[in-house]
């Protein structure tokens, strides 16, 4: 019998190993993927238990990647190798019932039995009560945690001291550039590793949910990861609230960001007063307000979610990478292979309060469709002619891809009527 510094059971390795490959993922700095670990998998998996069990495991550096985000900007991301994120799963699954237990019920990121479906229904609800919204954007927040700060917050519900020996390890592993340049960490916690997230609901928790709940009465508020939308119920309270935490994000080492952090309006009605700022983006939608006919054929302006034109633009960007050159040597099928889960997903996700407007969104993939079928087919000769074969098989065929199932129309509006 193995005799090791800290008993942490193979079993807990194992376990971690296929909550790692469920997640999938890319490789980190040694550039081994999943498929090359799982070659040697009972050895791989037996060295790093014995390493972690015997305190040696020191992680290697986490490789960076820089992601473009929808508004030009930059998400750098940090992925460990598939031994660190292994590692790392081992002590997210031994520390997280523990801090489930202390978490918010209005924080909604990166927790079991939580959605974004959820925290975007809990805000429509609260809008319709409240008609102030403080729409809070803190400025790289992953990137600025304050190391201290978090592991005296770590340590509060955290005793075991290899797991806290390996936490401070994660915190501190430097970052390599794809130049192989390395970075040293004396703060922040990079996106993509595994235990960054609940490490990042930890520091929220207390520099964000129970703060703000004990030195401001009656707060409402929706917390996904590091994007916070509070209700108020007046513009006054809306600044006062942003002023006293803009100190205390301060006090956190964290900066609420000047031109993303903003105060809504958010009612529907005619007079919306002098306003200028009467909508917000939060998970992927836009609240504001729409105009929109009721079925009893009356007009109004109402306070409604919609996908957001950033996310409209993600997906007719990501519609537009599909290999359609490729498919025109291939037949209908292979298309649905290759698309119907994605356009499920989508229609899942951003047709929450109704898929209309993202039925709309998705007719991109229609568009580009009858591009394929007039490549693909020479004796179609327009791209109208190649609508209405579409248009066609969407009537005859509503069952191969999701959308199709959309009300009758959405196709006479471009095709000009011709079915």
């Amino acid at each position: 019998m193995e005799i090791k510094p800290f008993n942490i059971p193979k079993r807990i390795v194992f376990e971690a190993f296929k909550r790692v490959k469920a997640n999938r993922g890319g490789y980190g700095v040694d550039a081994q993927s999943l498929a090359d670990f799982e070659q040697n998998l009972s050895n791989n998996l037996y060295k790093l238990w014995n390493r972690m069990s015997s305190g040696s495991y020191h992680p290697p550096p986490v490789l960076r990647v820089e992601i473009e985000k929808p508004d030009g900007g930059i998400r750098p991301l940090g992925i460990p190798t598939v031994t660190d994120r292994i590692a790392q799963m081992v002590v997210k699954l031994q520390i997280e019932p523990e801090l489930e237990r202390h978490f918010h019920p209005n924080s909604y990121g990166y927790r079991p039995g939580k959605s974004a479906h959820q925290a975007l229904l809990k805000a429509k609800e609260r809008c319709n009560r409240r008609g102030w919204v403080l729409d809070m954007d803190i400025k790289g927040f992953f990137e600025e945690i304050n190391h201290d700060l978090l592991m005296r917050a770590v340590r509060k519900h955290v005793k075991e001291s290899w797991q806290l020996m390996y936490i401070q390890r994660w915190l501190t592993a430097p970052v390599q550039y794809e130049d192989g340049r390395l970075e040293e960490k004396r703060k922040g916690t990079p996106q993509g590793g595994v235990v960054s997230p609940l490490l990042a609901n930890l520091y929220l928790h207390y520099a964000f949910d129970v703060w703000v709940e004990k030195n401001w009465k009656g707060i409402q508020f929706e917390r996904y990861a590091d994007d916070i939308v509070c209700h108020c119920v007046s513009e006054r309270e809306a600044l006062e609230l942003k002023a006293i935490l803009n100190v205390r994000f301060n006090e956190c080492g964290l900066q609420l960001h000047p031109a993303k952090t903003k105060i809504v309006f958010c009612k529907g009605g005619r007079n919306k007063g002098d306003y200028k700022t009467v909508s917000f983006d939060f998970l992927g939608y836009t609240f504001g307000p729409r105009w929109i006919k009721t079925k009893q054929g009356q007009q109004g302006l109402y306070f409604l979610a919609v996908v957001s034109q950033k996310s409209a633009k993600r997906i007719r960007q990501e519609i537009n990478s599909w290999p359609w050159k490729y498919w025109r040597q291939k037949e209908m099928v292979e298309i649905q292979v290759y698309c119907r889960s994605r356009l499920r997903g989508w229609m899942t996700y951003y047709g929450l309060f109704g898929k209309s407007i993202i039925r709309n969104v998705l007719f991109h993939f229609d568009k580009r469709l009858s591009r394929w079928a007039k490549a693909k087919y020479k004796q179609l000769k327009t791209l109208m002619q190649a609508a209405r074969r579409i248009n066609r098989a969407r009537r005859m065929n509503p069952s191969w891809f999701p959308h199709w199932l959309a009300p009758k129309g959405l196709m006479k509006r471009w095709t000009g009527g011709a079915v």
